[in-house]
């Protein structure tokens, strides 16, 4: 009876954790101390509703990558100065909504 408990216990968690978007991906794998699998969650819902899916993909990368933010925030390219609004928006909700 134990067995089949912890079975299904597992086979209910395990959809929220391959169903994670890439910006709570990048949150759990990154090194800062204050990740939480709430805390990276409560982000990946603030960027669902504020990033597209491929905005989301791409920002992912900022978590382990620095300077790739560094590159984009600092782009000539329109694109790139589209993107980094965007993404100072969802950073400011974040962490308003998210603490």
């Amino acid at each position: 009876m134990m067995k089949s408990w912890m079975l299904a216990a597992c086979v209910a968690v395990l959809p929220s954790l391959t169903y994670a978007g890439p910006i709570e991906r990048a949150c759990l794998q990154s090194d800062r101390a204050a990740a939480s699998r709430a805390l990276c969650a409560c982000i990946q819902g603030v960027a669902d509703a504020s990033l597209r899916r491929n905005e989301q993909r791409r920002t992912a990368q900022f978590f382990a990558d620095p300077q790739l933010a560094q590159d984009t925030r600092q782009s000539n390219r329109t694109s790139d100065e589209r993107l980094w609004q965007r993404w100072r928006d969802f950073a400011s909700l974040a962490e308003r909504r998210c603490g």
